[in-house]
């Protein structure tokens, strides 16, 4: 199996003030955590846009905005918890998938170009327990559903699970989330000709204005 048969899919959120990246406020405002949310998307989807896949396709709770390119299919997120929404990701994939999320705008091409020639699914773990990336040669909804999310140990539950269903797992680099000041701070440190580094040092600097 070849990157060219794999499909790419973004879970994500539409950037509205209050409904993403609350984390971040304090010290940003709704509106700033927003804005820093979408630089953040729009980067990811970029890479994604970028690399080698069948087809692409982001996976939405909400609507579709500027920020997205041509060349994706959107679909809505199903009801229910993280788990309930990532499995059903996968259901709707006929072939290998690789999922990421619309947390790491350090991403690139070259990390979500996957092969799945001599394994069966990819695990890409994450700096606060969890994981940015899962791909699934054979995409099987089961394996995700009941893993505990947004915990310390969801991503060795999520891996644990797949080395117990027999697959052979590949290790992605590991990558920092964005969900507070610092790792906005750090991330965009990695990436500082992206979106989302200019947006979080215009977010800054209005915050050092209104301080004054």
């Amino acid at each position: 199996m070849t990157t060219l048969k794999t499909t790419l899919l973004v879970i994500a959120k539409e950037p509205r003030p209050g409904r993403v990246k609350t984390r971040l406020t304090p010290p940003f405002s709704p509106e700033q955590a927003a804005a820093l949310a979408e630089a953040s998307l729009a980067d990811t989807l970029d890479a994604v846009a970028a690399a080698s896949a069948a087809r692409r396709v982001l996976v939405l709770d909400g609507s579709p905005g500027p920020w997205l390119p041509s060349g994706f299919d959107v679909v809505p997120q199903c009801g229910g918890g993280l788990d309930a929404r990532l499995a059903d990701a996968f259901a709707g994939c006929t072939g290998p998938a690789l999922l990421i999320g619309m947390d790491t705008p350090q991403v690139t091409p070259a990390l979500l170009t996957v092969d799945f020639a001599d394994c069966d699914a990819y695990f890409g773990p994450a700096e606060d327990g969890g994981f940015w990336a899962l791909g699934l040669a054979d995409p099987d909804p089961g394996l995700l559903r009941g893993v505990p999310m947004s915990a310390p140990q969801t991503g060795a539950v999520q891996r644990r699970r797949l080395v117990a269903a027999g697959l052979r797992v590949r290790d992605l680099p590991l990558l920092r989330d964005v969900d507070t000041a610092a790792d906005a701070a750090a991330v965009a440190a990695l990436v500082p000709h992206g979106r989302f580094a200019a947006r979080l040092a215009r977010c800054s600097a209005q915050r050092g204005t209104e301080r004054r």
